[in-house]
């Protein structure tokens, strides 16, 4: 099913969520996929869908730093760069709080997390406050930033939210604080220059 990145579009990817569905949808980085972190059923069916590796943990994306409060612990570092850099294209690896997401996405102790910079996926996210939020793509394969493309070469989702092609499609940077210390652990859109 492909809906339009409009109100009715932007419900009926609420109503699937809800049930258990599985979404596609675009961010300011790639398409990313996803559905309701506490939902065992959902999250099992995206490693399905990805061929990838439980060993691989699922990151959460959500509509605000608030909503991450109530998940994660921040600590001074990280807070400074989500406050400069939320929403966008920065994915922060910090300690997880709520057992029941740890539980669910098989975590050890820590969790990825970020606000994405993209008015439909952002839409979304005000209603569910909450997402799995990978890429949309085959573990190992290119990710995707056309909606045409997902169309036509990705399956075993339930919907697709339709935000056409992203503009400079890439993948976020990921970082981590370890002792007091900012680490890159994945190079994207963000440079090491502009964080510290």
């Amino acid at each position: 099913m492909i809906l339009p990145c409009g109100d009715a579009g932007i419900n009926a990817a609420y109503d699937i969520i809800q049930k258990g569905g599985i979404v596609v949808f675009p961010t300011d980085t790639v398409y990313g996929i996803g559905c309701d972190p506490r939902n065992q059923d959902a999250v099992n069916k995206i490693y399905k869908i990805k061929g990838r590796e439980k060993i691989k943990h699922l990151p959460v994306l959500t509509y605000s730093k608030r909503d991450i409060e109530d998940i994660v612990f921040f600590d001074e570092i990280s807070k400074k760069i989500a406050d400069k850099f939320w929403p966008g294209p920065v994915t922060l690896i910090l300690k997880v709080k709520d057992k029941k997401i740890e539980e669910t996405l098989g975590l050890k102790g820590k969790i990825a997390v970020r606000v994405p910079d993209n008015p439909c996926v952002l839409a979304l996210l005000e209603k569910c406050r909450l997402l799995v939020g990978t890429s949309a793509n085959f573990s190992g394969q290119p990710s995707f930033g056309d909606s045409k493309e997902i169309a036509s070469k990705f399956s075993g989702y339930d919907a697709l939210l339709d935000g056409g092609q992203i503009i400079n499609s890439c993948e976020s940077t990921i970082v981590e604080i370890v002792d007091n210390e900012l680490k890159i652990v994945r190079e994207g859109k963000i440079k090491l220059e502009s964080l510290v």
